[in-house]
């Protein structure tokens, strides 16, 4: 993608030598048959990161987002080696789909320990459960904007969904409407809310999502059986 060779070289005329690797990693890395509309995240591995790399890095990042892309990920060396332990679901999005764009492959050196990693993907399930919860409150009476709102999460939660399966020692698939279809095995839930609005995200013509706010309800639901499923695992 030309967007991403011209971030890269933005990143070495901005950083040289102190530039150590470039790497895109999640769905945009993957083989997502509707990649287009997969984000584009991108970890940035500097020597070190101090006010001076991060002055470098303004108007990069100002034009990254102006595109409506992710905020790259800043790291030092260092930090990469050391951070898996804090981030264990992050770095696992990174080791299972990453593509190296600049440098040497630093995650593959990467160990993911997953002695917290349960605890982590119910925090983030229920963080951002509380969250659609709060944004929806102030919306409700705007089916545009709360459909938006459900449009502007569900990636997030099936990549939770797809982090909630591998907890529960599932070899979970990658694409996204391929998660959603484990889920709904393995949760036994009607998962027709995500399938709409991966449909929405996806311009697939002839969509009716009906009311808003019954959709709405109808998807807080199928997250908060996910929360149940995690939080569920350990008593396992």
């Amino acid at each position: 993608m030309d967007e991403l060779k011209e971030l890269v070289e933005k990143f070495e005329r901005a950083f040289q030598d102190r530039l150590v690797s470039v790497i895109l990693y999640g769905s945009g890395a993957g083989e997502d048959p509707h990649a287009k509309f997969s984000d584009l995240n991108v970890l940035c591995v500097l020597k070190e990161i101090t006010p001076r790399e991060l002055a470098d890095a303004e108007l990069i990042l100002r034009w990254w987002r102006e595109r409506n892309h992710p905020l790259p990920t800043l790291m030092s060396e260092e930090e990469v080696h050391n951070s898996a332990d804090c981030f264990p679901i992050e770095f696992r999005d990174m080791k299972d789909r990453r593509k190296v764009l600049y440098g040497p492959d630093l995650i593959a050196e990467v160990k993911v320990d997953g002695k917290f990693y349960r605890a982590q993907v119910e925090h983030e399930l229920r963080a951002k459960l509380f969250r659609l919860r709060q944004k929806g409150a102030r919306v409700l009476s705007d089916p545009v904007a709360l459909m938006n709102l459900c449009l502007e999460s569900v990636s997030t939660f099936c990549v939770l969904g797809r982090h909630a399966l591998i907890a529960a020692g599932i070899e979970a698939r990658t694409e996204r409407r391929a998660v959603v279809h484990q889920l709904s095995r393995t949760l036994k839930m009607d998962v027709t809310p995500f399938e709409t609005l991966l449909d929405v995200r996806e311009d697939k013509p002839g969509i009716d999502i009906g009311n808003p706010g019954e959709l709405f309800a109808r998807y807080l639901q199928c997250v908060r059986r996910m929360v149940e499923f995690v939080d569920g695992l350990q008593e396992q």
